[in-house]
């Protein structure tokens, strides 16, 4: 890994600090030495303060590098699936040229990563994925109950529609909904921008997801997941066939949706054993 990233690296002395780059207008943090390298996505409504305690937990092993989603922070008002994707591959090329990456992901990390994952699989060699999996699956659909189904829509569709007012109104029904929702995100950064995914979803917004695939990856995956939510983003049938596959496995753990935040000791924990075989 110190060759792959040559000429990204400081000094000695300033190891496990941060080193910032910059592809494609968006900024790229890489923090810690190993011999792998983590490419870690957030969801909403997140950046990528949400890996904090993720890097502090896995640097001493690997080489962590994390982004804040285009326009969550800055950039354009809605990017791409398939921009998203160049973006990633750009990103990748950069940090880890030789090798290939481990992606950890989160809610839409989960979303825009998978479908990276899909379409480079030689650019990634394992998946963290929490709390999101086969969103997209007609079993996922069909597990969810009317109100189940009434609650994904309520809160999406209103996340879609403040995208769409934006402005002062949009920010106001964003963090409404995320508290209503409990989310840990510091409130005065959440912002009606971040909801360009579910305006993706509801209204096809830069193309949607009609070119998203079906979640069935190649390389190995730790699936882990909050097990006390009114609704999961994962089917049953998908999390078994998934714990079957040769080098994949799948954790519950006793929280909700942020899960390396509510259960960051297991969390990491289980983390570090299934990427090194640490006990």
């Amino acid at each position: 890994m110190a060759s792959s990233l040559a000429g990204l690296r400081l000094d000695d002395d300033l190891m496990n600090k941060e080193r910032r780059i910059h592809v494609n207008g968006t900024e790229i943090c890489l923090q810690g030495e190993g011999d792998d390298c983590i490419l870690m996505l957030h969801g909403w409504p997140d950046t990528r303060a949400l890996w904090d305690g993720t890097v502090a937990a896995l640097q001493d092993r690997a080489t962590c590098a994390r982004l804040s989603l285009p326009g969550f922070e800055t950039g354009p008002e809605a990017t791409s699936l398939d921009a998203m994707c160049d973006l990633l591959g750009q990103i990748v090329d950069r940090i880890s040229p030789k090798q290939a990456v481990t992606l950890m992901l989160h809610d839409w990390g989960c979303i825009f990563g998978y479908q990276f994952a899909l379409r480079n699989p030689t650019r990634v060699s394992r998946v963290v994925a929490v709390d999101v999996g086969d969103h997209n699956s007609t079993d996922l659909l069909r597990s969810w109950g009317w109100r189940e189904k009434l609650a994904v829509f309520g809160y999406q569709f209103w996340l879609a529609i403040a995208w769409k007012l934006g402005g002062s109104l949009g920010d106001l029904m964003t963090r409404a909904m995320a508290r209503w929702l409990r989310c840990p995100a510091d409130p005065q950064r959440i912002s009606a921008k971040m909801n360009y995914p579910y305006a993706m979803q509801w209204f096809g917004t830069a193309g949607g997801f009609k070119r998203a695939a079906q979640i069935e990856l190649p390389m190995p995956v730790l699936f882990v997941y909050g097990e006390r939510k009114p609704f999961m983003f994962h089917s049953e049938k998908w999390l078994t066939q998934l714990a079957a596959q040769p080098g994949c496995v799948v954790q519950g753990l006793p929280c909700g949706h942020w899960v390396m935040l509510s259960q960051a000791q297991a969390f990491h924990a289980r983390v570090r054993s299934w990427l090194w075989g640490e006990d």
